[in-house]
């Protein structure tokens, strides 16, 4: 129905036959990929072969679109990430920290949301949420407390968290590398408004699953148990994982790859600047320098981590999905919608932003957000042609994606692996009902709060 619709829509545009098809194999290609997600790439390689035989998308509009910098950026941190995690440092200091807290239940929970969203700033939304369902899981398993408001709870705190670099969502990475934006440009403009959206929501949260955290309290406080006994399980995915023991006696190594990897990103723009580089060439450089470094350290075993720990699959997926958006910009589509948005905004530009923003942010909780990013960065590329200033239009869509992702259980890739990491387990469901009335309050006061503070900024941003 929803392709019909679509369909329908775009022959009431009067819009031509080859753009009709363009938005309705596309249309086809998102509706699979939601209905079907285990056959998500089944349909992205049918529905790429289809355009490209329909003469909708032609090979070099799918080389330029294919946003191979992303991918290979993506590749090289899975890699880092990779190689951090087996060697346990993303574990060790989860529960060193936890280890500080003690049984108080609201603390206990603070300090797991602080956690999730620093881990998902500094590594990627999908590593912290791994890890953090880990300590979650086993928290709520220890006292044998419902886990479904935990693991909301921690999300809600990831996908917020994520926004606040350029490596913590893939949403983040592809608005980084189109956009021209920095890792320090993130820290100006996107961390502080993140931190102003963590610190509503904790308190937020807290109250609405006010009861639960309650029970955690008195569960706690009966046991007589604190943090220090609380250890995240091993993941099943690791079988050769070392021991504890052995992980506190070799973090110096990996303490010093993170280190190097996170000033090659917050420094890479200085770099470029020494050595004459394009911007954001160093930003892939220090991912590709920081994965060979690692792949040159474990010799023996760098066949195995680059095979097992890059996510071909979901790359792939991302390589063909970006390259499906650029049908839409080679028959003429997103030009036509710059035009109407453009149109409909009246020169007002704060009403352009804030349509752009909520449009944005309501097709991310409806179709996750890195497609629904993907396909609006051509439009906003096509509003820049048109003259229209877009500096505050890449930020607006940064947070559209991440926050309004908490919306729906399929509004981010976080929320996915989370539920798939409950049912692997046989820790409960949570139910797309239960999802929204939790979601609906922290993901639209989120990005009230992030629209408002980005609007009074305008007069501060470049243009």
């Amino acid at each position: 129905m929803a392709i019909l619709a679509v369909t329908i829509l775009a022959i009431a545009a009067k819009l031509e036959a080859s753009q009709i098809l363009a938005i309705s194999l596309f249309a086809t290609l998102i509706a699979g990929t939601l209905l079907f997600w285990r056959f998500r790439l089944a349909f992205a390689f049918l529905a790429l072969a289809t355009l490209l035989g329909a003469g909708l998308l032609d090979v070099p509009t799918l080389i330029e679109y294919a946003s191979l910098d992303i991918i290979l950026f993506l590749a090289g941190m899975m890699v880092v990430v990779g190689y951090l995690e087996e060697k346990g440092l993303f574990e060790f200091l989860i529960n060193r920290v936890l280890e500080l807290v003690g049984n108080n239940a609201r603390l206990v929970v603070t300090v797991l949301m602080l956690l999730a969203a620093l881990s998902a700033a500094i590594v990627d939304e999908v590593t912290s949420i791994l890890f953090m369902m880990a300590a979650v899981l086993s928290l709520t398993g220890r006292f044998g407390v419902n886990p479904v408001p935990y693991v909301m709870m921690v999300v809600f705190a990831t996908n917020i968290g994520s926004s606040a670099t350029v490596v913590g969502n893939p949403v983040g990475i592809l608005i980084a590398l189109k956009a021209g934006l920095t890792f320090v440009d993130f820290l100006r403009w996107a961390a502080p408004i993140s931190l102003a959206a963590l610190a509503i929501t904790i308190p937020l949260v807290l109250q609405y699953f006010s009861s639960e955290v309650r029970e955690l309290q008195q569960k706690m406080v009966a046991r007589q148990v604190t943090m220090v006994e609380v250890e995240a399980p091993v993941p099943e995915a690791d079988p050769d994982r070392q021991t504890d023991d052995r992980l506190r006696a070799d973090l110096g190594r990996p303490l010093a790859v993170l280190i190097a990897t996170l000033a090659g990103l917050v420094f890479h723009s200085t770099i470029e600047g020494l050595l004459g580089l394009a911007k954001n060439t160093m930003l892939l450089g220090t991912a590709m320098l920081a994965a060979g470094a690692i792949l040159l350290l474990e010799r023996e075993r760098a066949r195995e981590i680059f095979e097992r720990r890059v996510d071909w699959w979901t790359l792939t997926f991302f390589l063909i999905l970006f390259a499906s958006v650029g049908t839409l910009r080679f028959v003429g589509v997103t030009r036509i919608l710059a035009e109407a948005t453009a149109t409909l905004s009246q020169g007002n530009y704060a009403l352009l932003f804030f349509l752009l923003v909520w449009v944005v942010g309501t097709l991310s909780a409806l179709m996750d957000n890195v497609l629904a990013v993907a396909t609006f960065v051509p439009i906003i590329h096509d509003l820049g042609a048109l003259g229209i200033w877009t500096f505050p239009l890449w930020w607006g869509m940064l947070f559209a994606g991440t926050f309004l992702g908490n919306l729906t259980t399929i509004g981010s890739t976080a929320n996915i692996v989370a539920l798939g990491m409950m049912e692997q387990r046989k820790a409960g469901h949570i139910t797309i009902g239960q999802w929204i009335k939790a979601g609906l309050r922290v993901s639209v006061l989120t990005l009230a709060l992030a629209s408002l503070l980005l609007y009074v900024q305008f007069p501060l941003m470049p243009t």
